[in-house]
């Protein structure tokens, strides 16, 4: 299994990036859903505290809050991620990931909370 693209911001400095990591860093996201805290160091940023915030499977698919587990589905939708509609009102059946983040996931979105020593965009 290759590793998990990180795509990194910060709020702070209006700036993102973005970094692969391991399977074996990698498996410490496992079972972590979105919204929820991880600790840097278990990624390699010693210091540093992050917040899931979205991601895509190996597929492109996104993964929604709301959905629980490791699954994919198609669910009626009216508004994002994974739908934007081109008028008010309308919805429609999309196939979209689950909130729990698993060795299908090829790209994770993390909101830096709290700073290391070392920054990360150097």
């Amino acid at each position: 299994m290759p590793g998990i693209k990180l795509v990194i911001s910060d709020p702070e400095k209006g700036r993102s990036i973005q970094i692969e990591v391991d399977e074996t860093k990698a498996r410490a996201l496992f079972d972590a859903r979105l919204g929820q805290k991880v600790d840097g160091g278990s990624l390699g940023f010693g210091g540093y505290e992050f917040l899931i915030t979205g991601g895509s499977d190996r597929d492109g698919f996104p993964m929604r809050k709301g959905i629980h587990g490791p699954v994919r589905k198609r669910v009626f939708i009216g508004s994002g991620p994974g739908f934007h509609p081109p008028y008010r009102g309308q919805r429609k059946r999309k196939m979209v990931r689950g909130d729990t983040v698993s060795e299908d996931i090829a790209q994770l979105n993390l909101k830096i909370l709290k700073k290391g020593a070392k920054d990360i965009f150097e």
